[in-house]
């Protein structure tokens, strides 16, 4: 899946357009990523349809909260939901070929699926700094003190919010500016971009109603 900031910065580059709440948005696009934080499976969370599975289910999203896409929260979940599936429909294919994957200097290797992971998250935090500047992230989200949203999921338990809020302010402080493995900075801000213009298209085909 996608990082928490890369998930953030396609909130922001499509709230510059719909202009919702914006901490209310960033929390909901890493709110299903909450159920990592606790020790459950993520099938319920990202609406997979089995416990295999790594694309979400949209329509089964839809089909239980399109009305709530009014709240930013709910957007933000969207948001979030798709993003993954277009980064695992179409990113992740690109760069990945029956297990083997080329790196950045070149190399092929042949991972297994916990190595190509452990991969993915190293270079994730190699580059949250540089988004955090490139796309100039109001992060103050996750030092302040933040009031739950008074809003219920069976997908998710909403009062242990706070619990991915503490882990994303440690990720943040332990990013470092290394080298990457395989991806560099502009082929996530690529995918950021083409992201967001993607599921805004989406959000105009399914008629979702958004209000600022």
């Amino acid at each position: 899946m996608a990082s928490a900031i890369i998930h953030i910065c396609v909130a922001k580059e499509i709230n510059k357009v719909l202009k919702v709440e914006e901490k209310e948005l960033f929390l909901g696009s890493i709110a299903p990523d909450l159920s990592k934080q606790i020790g459950e499976s993520k099938k319920k969370s990202h609406f997979l349809s089995t416990p295999k599975d790594q694309v979400p289910n949209i329509l089964e999203f839809l089909k239980k909260y399109k009305d709530s896409l009014t709240q930013p929260f709910f957007l933000g979940y969207f948001i979030h939901l798709y993003t993954d599936k277009i980064w695992f429909d179409e990113f992740l294919r690109s760069k990945v070929y029956e297990n083997a994957v080329r790196l950045l200097d070149g190399t092929e290797l042949h991972l297994t699926k916990e190595q190509l992971a452990d991969l993915i998250y190293k270079d994730y935090t190699n580059v949250n700094i540089s988004l955090i500047e490139r796309y100039d992230l109001d992060l103050s989200l996750f030092y302040e003190e933040l009031p739950v949203p008074p809003i219920e999921m069976e997908e998710i338990p909403v009062s242990k919010l706070p619990i991915l809020i503490e882990k994303m302010g440690v990720i943040i402080e332990n990013s470092s500016q290394e080298k990457g493995y395989i991806f560099d900075i502009s082929v996530i801000e690529d995918f950021i971009q083409y992201a967001s213009e993607k599921i805004l298209k989406k959000i105009e085909e399914y008629q979702l109603e958004v209000h600022p």
